[in-house]
């Protein structure tokens, strides 16, 4: 039988046609098969679990057929004890059954960390270690030395505080500067269209510290706050180029981009 007569034979097209079925049924098989392995198109939005206690949060995922895990820990001022102010994935994330949603709780009272040796040593050094072991710097004030910019004293609320003393993360600490000359002045720095945290940092690193910050109408919300910059400064360094040692630069914050751009443009 020659090629051309087979392949127009009824028993191949026969044979042809049942391949052509059982390959289908696999291809149909096989995915089917996938769809439920995978749970294919059961994908659900992560519930918000922020500001949850962690029942609460049982009770969510198990009605959402969903599994968490607690990570971490921190401490934040406006947060309940216990309840929850991150999680991974974010809510709205679409994930499916038995995924695991990622915790991190409010501690119930802040981190604990120990003062470093500060006294003695200069004020850009203290400043490091201060921020090292997250505290934070505070108010700046300079005394007659021969020793000038050396750490005289070290307080927290007016209390003289010293080299092992536990305090919360993030207390502000005080530190006095010695000066060997009142007469010599520090260079008043422009920090138009800054942010307040950057601004701050500034100032304490020419031994300045912020004043008052003043928000303007705009500023509503934390995330305004956050991203709010400063269009107006006391003193201005157009007018007050220097001041004193340990003075305050008091600010004033905005969101509204205009107002920024305005009060840089006036400087020029």
């Amino acid at each position: 039988m020659s090629l051309k007569k087979f392949l127009l034979s009824a028993v191949f097209l026969k044979n042809l046609f049942l391949s052509i079925v059982i390959l289908a049924a696999l291809i149909f098989l096989t995915m089917w098969g996938l769809k439920i392995y995978t749970d294919h198109g059961q994908a659900r939005p992560v519930a918000n679990f922020i500001g949850l206690s962690i029942p609460e949060v049982e009770g969510i995922v198990a009605s959402h057929n969903l599994r968490f895990k607690i990570i971490d820990s921190a401490y934040v001022d406006n947060a309940a004890p216990g309840s929850v102010i991150d999680q991974l994935p974010k809510p709205g994330f679409r994930v499916k059954d038995n995924r695991t949603i990622l915790l991190t709780i409010n501690a119930s009272s802040p981190e604990q960390v120990m003062v470093p040796k500060l006294r003695g040593i200069s004020f850009r050094q203290a400043k490091v270690l201060l921020e090292n072991c997250g505290l934070a710097i505070g108010e700046i004030s300079h005394q007659p030395s021969e020793y000038n910019g050396l750490v005289l004293n070290v307080l927290i609320d007016s209390t003289e505080v010293y080299k092992g003393e536990s305090y919360a993360k993030g207390t502000p600490v005080d530190i006095v500067v010695g000066k060997t000359s009142f007469l010599k002045k520090t260079a008043v720095p422009d920090v138009l269209g800054m942010p307040v945290s950057l601004a701050k940092s500034t100032l304490n690193e020419i031994m300045l510290n912020p004043g008052v910050v003043i928000y303007d109408e705009t500023v509503l919300t934390k995330e305004d706050t956050l991203n709010a910059r400063i269009w107006k400064q006391r003193p201005d360094p157009r007018i007050t180029p220097g001041t004193e040692p340990g003075s305050s630069i008091d600010m004033w914050v905005t969101v509204d981009e205009l107002k920024i751009n305005d009060a840089i443009k006036n400087t020029l």
